[in-house]
């Protein structure tokens, strides 16, 4: 009897151990396999939150299909303690493995509302976004100059937000002035900037950061990525340049900057001002000149006079012979490499066209005729 109570418990026990084996294999399978979630969402997890809330949230939108099991994972590969407060971007179909990984690993946010401080030529200008997470878009909730409009309320609720995120984004051709008076403008900010950094050294580009970051220590960003982007085009400058060192280049890389907003004419820029060196002409650009009058403290707002073009400056290159002394904005990494490898064209001049781009000539005859189009072009709009 003892012997038949005995084979009955062992076969208990295994078919209990089979089974829970069974339960374990369909958990794991359930933790790691394609989720419930039919499109992309953002979850929202607050400051002081569990991993309780959270999976319960997750199953009250049909995210996950068991809160308790998304839970047991968690805890299983001690994430449980890990959770990070944000709004995160969670993909359609994302098993709760891929769940619980973007919600623990860290780093800023990626979904909700993100404050875009965009910082331009002629202005600077806020932006409040958030994004569609079924579209992976943004969409623009308002936009305003924070030096003379008065701040909207949603801006106000969107800095209340502990995770709205921050990007500072930087035009190619922007002084250094304008981007320090931008930087103290904005109120997310903190710190002072003592001196402004010289002129091309910073680097136009897109910048994350968190509320409460240094002006100085995004400064030094700028600078130190612009110094990389100087140094890697100067490793692979071409030969014959008529400039010997990348600060000289970076001087044409402004001025390329300046000349043209036509991407793929930079390079042709690039090769007229390195023809005119070549054989000694004078670089004759109006940029330069702009920039011996303002400073690179904005924009001038009107047209050159014949005095400004007849006077003796650093900056008058109808003037002076070569280069100007210094940068006259913060060129971009598509005219950095320009100026260090411009196209190969005889051309020694170039004027607009009408079309937003420029007209080039070999000989001052071809130049004075795209001249002569350029001034009807310019009394037919005058007309009108």
């Amino acid at each position: 009897m003892w012997r038949h109570v005995a084979s009955n418990g062992l076969t208990l026990l295994i078919v209990g151990l089979v089974m829970l084996a069974s339960v374990i294999g369909w958990g794991i399978h359930a933790y790691t396999s394609t989720g419930p979630l039919a499109q992309a969402m953002c979850l929202r997890v607050e400051p002081g939150s569990s991993i309780r809330g959270v999976s319960e949230n997750l199953a009250a939108q049909e995210a996950v299909s068991s809160a308790q099991i998304f839970r047991i994972g968690a805890d299983y590969t001690d994430r449980s303690e890990a959770l990070k407060a944000g709004s995160f971007l969670i993909p359609e179909n994302a098993s709760m493995e891929e769940i619980v990984d973007i919600v623990t690993r860290g780093g800023q946010s990626t979904c909700g509302t993100e404050i875009v401080y965009r910082i331009g030529v002629n202005a600077k200008e806020i932006e409040i976004r958030e994004l569609d997470p079924s579209t992976g878009q943004f969409a623009v909730g308002v936009e305003f100059d924070p030096a003379v409009a008065e701040v909207p309320d949603l801006y106000r609720d969107a800095r209340d937000l502990s995770d709205t995120r921050y990007r500072i984004a930087v035009a190619e051709g922007v002084t250094s002035w304008q981007i320090v008076d931008a930087l103290r403008a904005a109120d997310f900010l903190e710190g002072e900037v003592s001196e402004v950094p010289p002129e091309g050294r910073l680097a136009p580009d897109s910048y994350e950061l968190s509320s409460g970051a240094s002006r100085s220590d995004i400064l030094s960003r700028m600078e130190t990525r612009q110094e990389e982007r100087l140094a890697a085009a100067w490793e692979e400058r071409d030969d014959d340049l008529p400039y010997d060192t990348p600060e000289e280049a970076l001087v044409m890389a402004s001025i390329v900057e300046k000349e043209t907003g036509v991407p793929e004419e930079r390079e042709v820029v690039a090769s007229v001002f390195v023809n005119r060196l070549k054989q000694g002409m004078r670089l004759q650009t109006d940029p330069t000149v702009i920039y011996g009058i303002t400073g690179g403290e904005g924009v001038l707002g009107r047209g050159l006079r014949r005095s400004e073009l007849d006077a003796e400056t650093p900056y008058n290159t109808y003037v002076i012979d070569g280069l100007p002394p210094t940068p006259i904005a913060n060129p971009g990494v598509d005219a950095i490499t320009a100026a260090m490898s411009p196209a190969a064209t005889d051309y020694l001049y170039f004027v607009a066209d009408g079309s937003g781009g420029h007209a080039f000539a070999e000989t001052l005859a071809e130049h004075n005729e795209n001249v002569a189009r350029w001034r009807e072009i310019e009394a037919n709009n005058a007309g009108q």
